[in-house]
């Protein structure tokens, strides 16, 4: 089996993202792109909603859509999430053939992250690159050991990011259009990013 792990905060989680996970599985022929919200991302410092809130829409937006699932891995273990460590439980959960997807703009910080050498060594990265060449030159910079063990897949830029979503809501704007319906309700009836 064939899988793609999408991490992130996922707060709140928006058609970018569906867009993104069928543009890779589409790309790389996956059985299945597993979405796994963090628990908490070491390399950012922002405060995010309840990881409950963020699992349930999640759960939400991937309900009755093929070949995408969720996993709640991260916030069951807690502390920092760490991709190296996600794949490795994952892999013991479900053996199979894995991908770690990611931006272009986080493979920069491929070096920062915990045992990257061991993360390519569990599974490969797909590179959603923004059509534009930088995912091309940070993968060529990269040591060969690392570069042989990532797939890029080119993506027409997605206007859309949770943190404008967030300040839309704010704002009273409209956000609905970024939105699964289920997901926009939730986000209403729980009373998410108001102030």
């Amino acid at each position: 089996m064939k899988i793609g792990i999408l991490g992130g905060s996922f707060d709140p989680p928006h058609q970018g993202h569906l867009t993104l996970a069928r543009t890779v599985q589409r790309a790389l022929g996956l059985d299945e792109i597993v979405f796994v919200p963090a628990n908490r991302n070491p390399l950012k410092h922002r405060r995010v909603s309840p990881a409950q809130d963020r699992l349930r829409m999640v759960e939400l937006m991937v309900d009755g859509e093929e070949g995408l699932a969720v996993s709640d891995i991260e916030l069951t273990r807690g502390g920092p999430s760490y991709a190296v460590d996600t794949v490795e439980e994952m892999k013991l959960v479900c053996p199979g053939e894995y991908w770690f997807i990611l931006g272009s703009d986080s493979l920069k910080d491929l070096a920062d992250w915990k045992d990257p050498a061991r993360l390519l060594h569990l599974c490969r990265l797909a590179v959603v690159s923004r059509a534009d060449t930088a995912a091309e030159s940070v993968v060529s910079s990269l040591d060969r050991e690392y570069s042989r063990r990532i797939d890029i897949v080119p993506m027409p830029s997605v206007p859309m990011s949770s943190s404008k979503i967030r300040e839309d809501v704010i704002r009273g704007m409209p956000v609905e259009h970024w939105l699964k319906p289920v997901v926009w309700e939730y986000i209403k009836k729980v009373g998410l990013y108001r102030k």
